[in-house]
């Protein structure tokens, strides 16, 4: 059995910065694209970012420039910069790899 466990989330003021991990059971991270999603309050799960294996990387319009994703295979786990972070950024952050996702951490961004 996988399990994911996010980690990093709080209250951070607007312009702040957080980071935040996936750490996986086993080594699954190294051998499949990983993810990172968000649910706002009263909105749809939203993808984020993805890393593939590689190391190659992608981002949603509404981060791109702002956060980072990054793995560390001998760790097993995958981090997400976030910085310059905005009102709007509030929501509970996921982590999926293949079928397997994490039980989120809550990030609320406000003054």
């Amino acid at each position: 059995q996988v399990h994911l466990v996010e980690s990093g989330g709080g209250l951070v003021q607007p312009g702040g910065s957080l980071r935040l991990s996936c750490a996986a059971s086993g080594n699954i991270l190294s051998g499949t694209t990983t993810y990172w999603y968000r649910q706002p309050p009263e909105k749809l799960r939203e993808w984020v970012a993805w890393i593939h294996t590689g190391g190659k990387s992608a981002y949603s319009n509404s981060v791109r420039g702002r956060f980072t994703i990054s793995r560390d295979n001998a760790a097993s786990t995958v981090y997400l910069q976030m910085n310059d972070l905005r009102v709007d950024d509030t929501a509970v952050y996921y982590c999926r790899a293949g079928d397997f996702w994490g039980q989120g951490t809550q990030v609320t961004v406000s003054s």
